[in-house]
């Protein structure tokens, strides 16, 4: 009979639960400014959360030795600008130079390009593996239409992104900065919401939830450096153009999961392919014994098993992210999904785990 009546106790629940869900769908005009206002602040707080895990560390060890944590963050946003000063002086002119002359060198590069793949068109040895009626460039030559008219379009929106940039610039500092400054006791203000005698398990959820973003984090910015300079170091050596400029986007596009490589690859090949064939295949032979190495040495020492995700789980949930929220679905859902790992599985052993069993 109690087993009945909990029955009914949940199913009154998850009816009332999605009512209020219907209700809310109704009423949508008064959520509006809140998500308005949200899609203002998630770039800025996406950066403060970046930065707050990889700076923590160094803001606690500073505390450590008795050096007051407001000061010690002032220190480390000294010593970031320092460190960007510098960059602007070192690498920044070589970057700016590459890129200008990229841009500048883009309908030659094009036109190369298509004859290249000509070439190659009627190559004895390459007409071997294609069917007789297929005409490589002229496929080529749509996708890479296709592609331009994809990032003339991604630039014409890059207006409003360089319109919120100010409130970027402003809000993300101040965010980080009290986000360093008061340390972990947002999770003890989450975890003072809960009734007291699941507060210890709450706490734990949060230390779990903190250990596993911290280490999610950090060990994103270390691999993917790893992988930065292990292709820096082979483009060099096979004398790729535009090596520094390929590699930091490289870089930048391995922190999106599954797809990032597989974007940052295309490029590289791309421009091997308008130097010579032969650089095209040498780039595609140091990318592959880059990403083996991040993947089977690297990355399983930084991470361990703790962030160990099926394949096949990362790429339906970037695709998900994808769907739900372009690229910054993409970049989020991963840290979202472990979150809800951790936090579901406490609650199946809390209130679940047991009744599960016994039923």
């Amino acid at each position: 009979m109690a087993k009945h009546n909990r029955f009914i106790r949940w199913c009154f629940t998850i009816i009332l639960v999605l009512i209020i869900i219907y209700l809310g769908s109704k009423v949508d005009f008064i959520f509006k400014p809140i998500l308005s206002l949200f899609s203002m602040i998630i770039v800025p707080l996406m950066l403060a959360g970046f930065f707050y895990y990889l700076l923590r560390p160094l803001v606690n060890v500073m505390e450590n030795r008795k050096v007051n944590r407001t000061f010690a963050i002032l220190l480390i946003y000294l010593a970031i600008a320092v460190i960007m000063v510098g960059f602007s002086i070192v690498v920044w002119p070589s970057l700016r130079t590459q890129l200008l002359n990229l841009v500048e060198n883009a309908p030659t590069l094009f036109t190369t390009l298509s004859e290249q793949v000509e070439e190659l068109e009627h190559n004895g040895f390459l007409s071997s593996f294609l069917p007789q009626d297929s005409n490589l460039l002229s496929k080529l030559t749509d996708y890479l239409n296709k592609g331009f008219t994809l990032l003339t379009d991604y630039l014409s929106g890059m207006l409003t992104f360089f319109s919120n940039f100010a409130i970027v610039l402003i809000t993300f500092p101040i965010l980080l900065f009290y986000m360093l400054k008061e340390g972990g006791k947002f999770g003890e203000k989450i975890v003072s919401f809960i009734p007291k005698r699941f507060r210890r398990d709450g706490t734990e959820v949060m230390a779990e939830i903190d250990h596993m973003l911290s280490s999610f984090i950090v060990g994103r910015v270390i691999v993917n450096l790893a992988l930065g300079v292990l292709m820096y170091a082979g483009f060099l050596i096979i004398d790729l153009p535009y090596a520094l400029l390929l590699t930091v986007v490289a870089v930048i596009l391995n922190f999106i999961p599954f797809i990032g490589s597989f974007l940052s690859s295309v490029p590289i090949v791309i421009i091997g392919f308008i130097e010579a064939p032969s650089i095209a295949l040498w780039s595609i032979v140091i990318i592959t014994i880059a990403q083996q190495i991040q993947d089977n040495l690297v990355a399983p020492y930084v991470f361990g098993k703790q962030l160990d995700i099926h394949p096949m789980t990362t790429i339906i949930l970037v695709l998900v992210g994808g769907d739900i929220a372009g690229i910054l679905g993409i970049l989020l859902i991963i840290p979202v999904y472990m979150i809800l790992k951790i936090v579901f599985c406490k609650v199946y052993e809390l209130f679940f785990k047991q009744l599960w069993e016994n039923a």
